[in-house]
């Protein structure tokens, strides 16, 4: 199936790029609801899953409105306000979402399953205003357990790919950047072309623009939103993120040691993956109090960030700490 997108000159005028935290919590909660999860995101989702389940959201709102296929409520997506979204901005425009377009994606839901939706899902169609809180707070709750700690790293992917694409199109045009976005995405005289869709939807109208989000877990897919009187918006796979999990070699830190000390130099090295205090004192072979002490330090420093994870905090690096390492190799 394709699905065209008519562009006048006004709309490639406003034509701009985003990057969205709501739209790495879709895809990449539908990424883990795949079987079998797409193998390069793997690694992540073996760190991720057993958190989830632990916290009960592996059975939550976002598996019950997040199948691995299928239609993907537009009110998870609203606009980013900037080119580089707050979740907490975008939590907030969830909240304020129409109640006739929280039921509208529901019908759409309904439709692709038989005409049934579930018993949580019916009580957000008849009050969408007191249920849109508890969708976030959960929502909340996964990007703690699934996202925040990788932030500094995704975030760093996605900029450089909305980068590459800035020089490219003041190089060669927008046109080139449009056909350079994903294989079934192709501009065609005036009109933007997807092809190999899911949905039904035929040709999606233009409101002020169109929005290109890169993201790290939409492939092998281009995902579309777009309902009216929004900026249609297109998420698509951002350059790199292939490589996104891919384990660094560890990189000799001698100079970083002399000015860091050795053990948190080794405590830096070891948090290529977001740990907790218990995991890195039984691979560096430190006590916990000395590693809680070291990471103290090193967080009060911006090189190392924490994220509640139920019981416990997952500390992950920070982009300045992996500059420093990176520095180092």
């Amino acid at each position: 199936m394709r699905t065209r997108l008519t562009l006048s000159a006004g709309d490639l005028a406003r034509t701009r790029f985003a990057v969205s935290p709501m739209w790495e919590v879709v895809t990449g909660f539908r990424a883990l609801a795949a079987s079998p999860v797409p193998e390069v995101h793997r690694g992540w989702a073996a760190q991720v899953r057993p958190r989830l389940a632990a916290a009960g959201l592996d059975r939550g709102w976002l598996a019950e409105m997040v199948p691995a296929g299928g239609h993907l409520p537009d009110f998870l997506n609203p606009p980013p306000a900037g080119a580089v979204g707050e979740l907490e901005q975008e939590l907030a425009a969830v909240r304020r979402t129409d109640p006739a377009q929280v039921r509208r994606d529901l019908d759409l839901l309904a439709a692709e399953r038989g005409g049934r939706l579930s018993a949580r899902l019916r009580g957000l169609y008849r009050e969408p205003e007191l249920r849109l809180p508890r969708v976030t707070a959960e929502i909340e709750a996964y990007w703690q357990l699934a996202l925040a700690p990788y932030w500094a790293r995704i975030r760093a992917l996605l900029e450089a790919d909305v980068f590459h694409r800035a020089r490219q199109a003041a190089e060669h045009g927008t046109a080139e950047v449009l056909n350079g976005l994903h294989r079934t995405v192709r501009w065609e005289e005036g009109e933007l072309l997807l092809t190999e869709r899911h949905c039904p939807i035929t040709r999606i109208p233009t409101a002020a623009g169109l929005v290109l989000v890169p993201s790290a877990f939409a492939w092998p897919r281009v995902l579309t939103r777009s309902p009216g009187g929004d900026p249609p918006q297109l998420a698509y796979p951002a350059r790199g993120s292939a490589t996104l999990w891919e384990r660094r070699e560890p990189p000799r830190a001698d100079g970083l040691a002399l000015v860091l000390g050795r053990s948190r130099t080794v405590l830096l090295a070891e948090l290529a993956a977001p740990a907790s205090t218990t995991e890195l004192a039984r691979r560096c072979e430190l006590s916990a109090a000395a590693v809680s002490e070291h990471l103290a330090a090193l967080r009060a420093a911006g090189l190392v960030s924490g994220h509640r994870a139920g019981r416990s905090v997952l500390y992950a690096r920070t982009a300045v700490a992996d500059a420093l390492l990176d520095a180092q190799v």
